[in-house]
This record gives structure tokens, C-alpha cells and sequence, in this order.
């Protein structure tokens, strides 16, 4: 899953992609690097100024519109937490919702029942949306995460949305710190024995940056050293700013867990 921020003032991109045109030829890229599905975000997720719903559509409908024409057969996922967000999205070519504050907005799992496209069941603790935590504790969080994110995923099939577009994300920093994190990958077997397909967004996240003592713009290696691991256990899909990099990634620990074959093998066989 390939990050696209329609947003001025991401952590990561700091706006890179923030005009339409940017943002189309960043989906071009990333497509071609081997996303399977690109995430069009309006909103960023921390703190920051207040963009209401009008204008969060006007930057996340046109994108969308322009690469569902472009790439009809690339899954297109809207990051959104409202309502009436989705809902436009889904009629510009949206085919998956993902709500990364867990059901803040009830609605929001009914209109991608009703349209019957994909959801992602996150985990936040009860944070309000675009708030950091603060002093957080769960008695379990694998538990709590597995808890929360199931009775969504559950949730979501009775209201129609498809079962083999249901996804359940542990969504790493958001209501948790950084030993929280480490946690929910040390015991990620835990997570994908559910049997639900099991999301990741573990790009460059804080509790990487936290873990390493590296600044934003350092913590790739990081980055993919958990992919790596997690990919070892099972999960089945990464949220990526870094795309080339994570396919190469899960392809090497797919390959030497004998899951797919090598690309191209000529070496010693001629």
C-alpha cells in the first residue's frame, strides 16, 4: 500500500505530493514500483491546522478520480476517518476505506458497507483523531489491539462490506508509545493467528525513530528491518512511503521462505 499525502504538511513529505499533478505522478511511480494498492490521504493524522470536510474532499476526490481512470484495475484506498469523506471518494473510484482512527465516526463503516468496497479496522485506544498519546497503558495491548480491531473487522462484514477486503491494522503510534509498537511485532504471531489479513504501517513511524534515536529522514533501515520481520510472521500487507524498497523487501523474505520464486536466475545454470 503506497502513501499518497494530499497534504501540505506531512511529518514524512513535508507537501511533496500536495498538488494534484504531484500526486499523480507520484501514484505513476509508485505503481510501477509494485504497489498493489495506493492510500490517497487528505488530512495529517497529527496535530495540525483544521481542514474541514469540504476541503478534504476537494483534495482527495480529484486524485482519486484521475487514477482510477488511469489505473482502473489498481486498488484505490481513501485514508479517511468521516463519513461523508468516503462516501465521495467511493463514487470517484475508491475501493477501500481506511479508517485509521478506529470508528471515530460510526457512519463511516456503514457507507463502505452500503457501497460494498474494503475496510481497514485500526486500533487507537480511544484517541480523539489528530491527537498524540499521552501517558497511555493497556494491561494487554496485543490483547486490546486484537480485541478492538476483530470486533470491526466483524462488524464490517454485517454491514456488507467484502471479507476478502477486510483488513485489520495494530496502526502503530497511534494511542500507543514506542514500547507499545515494539510489542505488537515482538508477538504478531498473535495478531495474524486471527485469520484476519493483517496491515502494517510501519513507515518511518516514531517508535522506529524513537527506537533507533534517528530523525524522520533516518529511519528507513528501520523501516524495512521491521517489514522484514513482519513479513516473516505472516502479515499480509505494509502501508510504505519507501515503495521499491519494501517490495524488494518482502520478496527477498518470500523467496527464502519459498513462497515465490527468484526473479531471474541465470548464475551457475548456464
Amino acid at each position: 500500500m503506497a502513501i499518497v499525502n494530499r497534504t501540505p504538511d506531512s511529518f514524512y513529505d513535508q507537501g511533496a505530493t500536495y498538488a494534484e499533478d504531484a500526486a499523480v505522478r507520484r501514484a505513476h511511480q509508485v505503481i510501477a514500483e509494485g504497489a498493489r494498492i495506493v492510500d490517497i490521504g487528505g488530512v495529517k493524522a497529527g496535530p495540525g491546522p483544521v481542514v474541514d470536510i469540504a476541503e478534504e474532499i476537494d483534495r482527495v476526490v480529484p486524485t482519486i478520480s484521475a487514477i482510477h481512470q488511469q489505473f482502473p484495475d489498481v486498488l484505490i484506498s481513501v485514508d479517511t476517518w468521516r463519513a461523508p469523506v468516503a462516501e465521495a471518494a467511493i463514487k470517484a473510484g475508491a475501493g477501500l476505506v481506511n479508517d485509521t482512527w478506529a470508528g471515530y465516526d460510526p457512519e463511516l463503516l456503514e457507507v463502505a458497507g452500503q457501497h460494498r468496497v474494503g475496510y481497514v479496522c485500526s486500533h487507537t485506544g480511544g484517541v480523539v483523531p489528530r491527537t498524540r498519546p499521552h501517558r497511555v497503558h493497556f494491561d494487554d495491548v496485543v490483547e486490546d489491539v486484537i480485541a478492538e480491531t476483530v470486533s470491526l473487522a466483524e462488524k464490517a462484514i454485517s454491514c456488507g462490506c467484502p471479507e476478502e477486503l477486510v483488513l485489520i491494522d495494530p496502526t502503530h503510534d497511534f494511542g500507543k508509545n514506542t514500547f507499545h509498537g515494539l510489542e505488537l511485532l515482538r508477538r504478531v504471531d498473535e495478531i495474524v493467528a486471527t485469520g484476519w489479513p493483517v496491515l502494517m504501517a510501519l513507515s518511518n513511524k516514531d517508535f522506529i525513530g524513537e527506537t533507533l534515536d534517528r530523525a524522520v529522514g533516518q529511519r528507513v533501515w528501520g523501516t524495512l528491518a521491521a517489514t522484514a520481520w513482519a513479513t516473516a510472521h505472516g502479515v499480509a500487507a505494509f502501508r510504505s512511503h519507501e515503495v521499491a524498497e519494501t517490495v524488494d523487501t518482502i520478496r527477498m523474505i518470500c523467496a527464502i521462505s519459498g513462497q515465490i520464486p527468484p526473479l531471474n536466475t541465470v548464475r551457475g545454470l548456464a
